[in-house]
């Protein structure tokens, strides 16, 4: 699919508008265009406002089949050790919905470290926001323990998300910044 291009939606879609996280639904027949189709979700332009759309609603904007969530959780095992590398990997797959570069890319990931329980092991985060204020902030929180959890062997996940060091865009990697146009 191109970025930019226009699409009519072919049923109603539960969006979240960008910056401000409100819910909202896109109706079927709105007129958008895909901006970022990143991390599993997709930042629509509809209407002259962003929204963000998940990957299970993909078939709305005719990109595939719609995707079932199981209704029962799976309960986790764990056998063993968790790699923290293979968290940071799962990082690199959330993103801002405004901004296509990684979390851990634009520097809002501060420390990653993973705890031994008696029943698994639970993976504990430090992470920031771009601002303080982000509406999109507890939708990039639940991005970040939902991907965490998909990786072997981690049973929980623990954000905390920090404000002190604020971030800047000194944080960013060199990559990040050349990709943002800021070198």
């Amino acid at each position: 699919m191109a970025s930019g291009q226009m699409i009519t939606t072919i049923r109603d879609i539960d969006a979240i508008l960008i910056p401000l996280g409100t819910p909202v639904i896109i109706p079927e027949g709105a007129q958008v265009a895909i901006t970022q189709e990143l991390g599993g979700t997709y930042t629509v332009s509809v209407n002259g406002n962003l929204a963000r759309v998940e990957g299970k609603d993909a078939d709305a904007l005719g990109l595939g089949e719609k995707q079932v969530n199981a209704v029962e959780k799976e309960v986790k095992i764990a056998h063993g050790p968790v790699d923290e590398a293979l968290v940071w990997e799962a990082l690199k797959t959330c993103f801002d919905p405004e901004i296509p570069v990684n979390i851990v890319d634009l520097g809002l990931v501060y420390d990653v470290h993973a705890v031994d329980l008696d029943d698994g092991n639970a993976v504990e985060i430090t992470m920031t926001l771009t601002a303080p204020g982000c509406g999109m902030g507890p939708f990039i929180v639940d991005d970040v323990r939902a991907k965490t959890l998909e990786v072997e062997n981690v049973t929980e996940v623990n954000v905390d998300l920090v404000f002190e060091p604020a971030w800047d865009r000194a944080m960013m990697s060199d990559e990040a910044k050349l990709q943002l146009g800021m070198f």
